[in-house]
């Protein structure tokens, strides 16, 4: 019984991460279908950042209540599933609490950890399941989250609260088996652990053999349901478990509100009004593509952050253009993106190569209304906790509108034409505004 139970694990466990690794490993092609982006600069900040946003969520704590439950919940993922090497090396090897055996009291210290870190998880996830579906917060109810997005969040918390209590019912049968010296329990004898042992009267009426199977089957259904959140993961907005570390690091150090120019656009604008200053010498390269249509013409950087998203909805809560009724929602610019790259991905693996399928991230996915509705006020950007970029996205699509398609308001169309002409957005020559500046004189 006991080996078939071996073979079983590690067939289970051999399929759990063969499964989790193929996905990875095409949400990494998609990230790459964007171009190249050079963030090799000033390596020692990026790893300031990594420990401060990615570990340290710097940014949550802008609002200390909900940064401590987002806290519970991120720290029990992290330290609690340290357990899931013990019940791992179980698993293969046949064995029981292995650990207890080699770490002493140290272990009970650090299960006793483990169960308040529990208890504070399972509390965290029933506050955030109150404010998504009770309380009915604003940025949770919004049109964006229509559908799988609202589900998606609602199931990832459920789940939580189902493998905590299944860690603690765990703890409760094991330590009952163990004062029953029941003999595969007594052999590394743990004592009661701090919140558990206040389970053990619910399932003492039960004997020995039910109460093994209640062990077994919470320790079995503990990590499937670990395997199972593992290959979900990818599939959710939980994936910026594990991108919000590179995303971090690949964070852009320029100050807010700096936009990167196009060189070919930039000489022409210095040919023009500061003849002295544009190269001498042409670029044997001409610019084939001005802004970006679709999810390859954007950075690889920009399809991460697609990937990274939180669909927290702090970003369009602190846009202008959101908050006032336009259509526009930074949170909606990064989850279009990111459906767009999984529909290019799955072209892909159909037809081994991007097969044109007459869709694009403009205009299919993201309207022109919604990007002329963007400010660049930077909101979005300085509100996002896992250092995302909405506006970078929009900015690139806006000048494919304007550069690619001729498509702007007639209002933006004079401004161009006078900044052309007069070299100012208003509608009188140089010479003019020097004679008004004088008469104002």
């Amino acid at each position: 019984m006991q080996l078939a139970q071996q073979i079983l694990f590690i067939l289970l466990s051999g399929i759990a991460i063969w499964l989790f690794a193929k996905k990875i490993k095409e949400i990494r092609r998609n990230i790459n279908l964007g171009h190249d982006e050079d963030f090799s600069d000033n390596k020692s900040l990026r790893w300031r950042y990594v420990l401060l946003l990615a570990f340290g969520q710097k940014k949550m704590f802008r609002k200390p209540l909900v940064a401590v439950h987002h806290f519970f919940i991120y720290a029990g993922f992290i330290i609690i599933n340290i357990e899931i090497l013990e019940i791992i090396l179980d698993g293969i090897f046949g064995t029981h609490r292995m650990f207890a055996g080699l770490l002493g009291g140290l272990y009970s210290f650090l299960i006793n950890a483990f169960e308040i870190l529990a208890l504070l998880v399972l509390l965290a996830c029933v506050v955030f399941l109150i404010r998504r579906n009770i309380i009915k917060l604003k940025r949770f109810i919004s049109r964006d989250l229509d559908g799988w997005p609202r589900s998606d969040a609602n199931y990832i918390l459920i789940t939580e609260i189902i493998l905590m209590t299944l860690f603690l019912t765990l703890n409760a049968s094991d330590t009952l088996l163990q004062q029953r010296n029941i003999e595969h329990y007594a052999a590394n004898p743990t004592g009661n652990f701090i919140l558990s042992q206040y389970l053990q009267p619910i399932l003492n009426g039960i004997n020995n053999n039910g109460l093994e199977t209640v062990e077994r089957t919470c320790w079995w259904l503990h990590i499937i349901g670990v395997f199972a959140f593992l290959n979900y993961l990818p599939y959710s907005k939980h994936l910026h478990i594990i991108l919000a570390f590179p995303n971090a690091y690949y964070t852009r150090l320029a100050p807010f509100g700096k936009m990167d120019n196009m060189p070919s656009v930039q000489n022409e604008v210095l040919y023009a009004m500061q003849p002295e200053l544009a190269p001498t010498e042409t670029n044997s390269t001409t610019q084939k593509k001005f802004g970006a249509k679709d999810v390859q013409d954007l950075s690889w950087r920009n399809l991460m952050d697609a990937y990274s998203c939180t669909e927290c909805g702090r970003c369009s809560a602190a846009c202008p253009a959101t908050q006032t009724g336009k259509l526009l929602s930074p949170r909606k610019i990064m989850m279009d993106t990111r459906d767009r790259v999984e529909e290019v991905g799955k072209n892909i693996n159909k037809n081994k190569t991007f097969k044109d399928d007459s869709k694009a991230l403009l205009h299919n996915y993201i309207s022109a209304e919604e990007l002329r509705a963007c400010t660049t006020c930077n909101a979005c950007v300085q509100e996002c906790p896992v250092s995302i970029s909405p506006l970078d996205i929009i900015i690139q699509l806006r000048r494919y509108l304007v550069m690619e398609e001729s498509n702007s308001p007639q209002e933006w169309n004079a401004m161009f034409s006078n900044v052309e002409n007069n070299f100012a957005p208003w509608k009188f020559s140089p010479d003019e505004r020097d004679k008004w500046k004088e008469e104002l004189g």
